[in-house]
């Protein structure tokens, strides 16, 4: 898709998601669109921002909007990061490197996932904008010390340290497509790739996606068997006060969803802390990211970062995120739609939906700079009691 066939088909997240939908084998469009066990979660995400009705005064004016925020010493034009986000490479050739360079000419962050499909080193070096790495904490230690060296030595900005993936989940839909690792493709899923020409195309112009930053084992297909040994279910601050000595830069862990975690983690240097579940991709029936917010800003107050995710569609959740404490909002599956669509200029359109959104919202609500947002726009600051 060009510039003017996003703006006639992807007028929304909503309807990139649609247009991803078509674009990819449905495998594909499942891995990503999917989640744990019944999908709860991922619906809750949503309808819980959903729930949270404002109440805009609207004639205190606001001819100029100015939506930029500081997160960790970048200046970013808009409150949107975009999180890691494993296999992207399945999705669009070099996905990983596309969403980079569409947040820096956004001028926002790029987290590399552990799982990318281009390496750290390639990802680092594809623009002079900030990256975030994301880290697991492995029972082979070792490993995990190994992938923070090559951030620090690649010049990422930010260490983001994932702890809600002691163990690997099971999500219906792959188990359906025969996405499991050791892959089992059915003849079904065989149709379906080779019914999507257009991806096909693409995907025969690149190398074929492989986990790059795992020397010991790059098949994607050989992959899960060799997670499931290296996740390690015993993690605990031990853990988080190791990675804290080794990292000499901002640390950000991610995964939190209770207030005393949050609070804990403060209390060991961690720069900042990411409310999320997941994406609804781990343990389904926990707790909305919006939900957990407020508690959890409560707790550990102005002295570190509070960022969130899951569920994020328009710039008015992004809004409602604000006016809860967040002081940003990391996307997964909106990226991925964007990337899937049109590659890199599919993710600048992604960031700049956000930032159109977001500046509609300020306008309307009379909001001239993004730091008047607070919990007092809401209807009822408590929706779900």
């Amino acid at each position: 898709m060009n510039r003017d066939q996003l703006l006639r088909h992807g007028y929304s997240v909503h309807a990139l998601r649609r247009e991803a939908r078509k674009r990819l084998p449905r495998m594909f469009f499942d891995m990503v669109d999917g989640a744990a066990g019944d999908e709860i979660t991922v619906r809750r995400n949503e309808s819980d921002i959903a729930a949270l009705e404002v109440v805009l005064k609207v004639l205190s004016g606001a001819p100029t909007r100015d939506q930029s925020v500081m997160i960790l010493g970048h200046r970013l034009p808009s409150p949107v990061i975009i999180g890691p986000t494993g296999l992207a490479g399945l999705l669009w050739p070099n996905a990983e490197l596309c969403a980079a360079r569409a947040a820096h000419r956004f001028g926002t962050i790029y987290t590399t996932s552990h799982a990318s499909t281009s390496t750290i080193e390639e990802i680092g070096a594809a623009t002079p904008g900030p990256k975030w790495m994301q880290v697991f904490l492995y029972t082979d230690r070792g490993l995990t010390a190994e992938f923070i060296a090559r951030a620090q030595r690649a010049g990422y900005a930010g260490l983001v340290l994932t702890v809600d993936n002691q163990v690997m989940a099971v999500r219906d839909r792959d188990a359906r497509n025969g996405l499991m690792f050791p892959m089992k493709l059915r003849t079904r899923g065989l149709i379906d790739l080779v019914s999507h020409p257009g991806w096909l195309l693409r995907m025969r112009k690149a190398p074929n996606p492989t986990f790059v930053n795992y020397d010991k084992f790059t098949s994607i297909g050989a992959f899960g068997p060799v997670m499931q040994k290296l996740l390690d279910p015993g993690v605990t601050w031990k853990d988080v006060e190791w990675v804290r000595s080794l990292w000499k830069g901002p640390m950000i862990l991610k995964g939190i969803l209770h207030p005393d975690e949050a609070h804990r983690a403060q209390s060991l240097g961690v720069d900042a802390v990411v409310v999320s579940n997941h994406g609804g991709r781990q343990y389904d029936s926990a707790i909305s990211g919006i939900r957990a917010l407020a508690p959890i800003v409560d707790a550990v107050g102005d002295r570190t970062v509070v960022l969130v995710d899951g569920g994020f569609r328009r710039g008015a959740d992004v809004v409602k995120a604000l006016a809860l404490g967040a002081k940003a909002v990391l996307i997964g599956r909106p990226q991925l739609w964007g990337v899937a669509c049109a590659g890199e200029e599919g993710v600048h359109w992604v960031l700049e939906m956000f930032h159109r959104e977001i500046d509609r919202a300020m306008a309307l609500g009379s909001w001239d700079d993004i730091r008047q947002i607070d919990r007092s726009i809401f209807a009822n600051s408590s929706p779900w009691t």
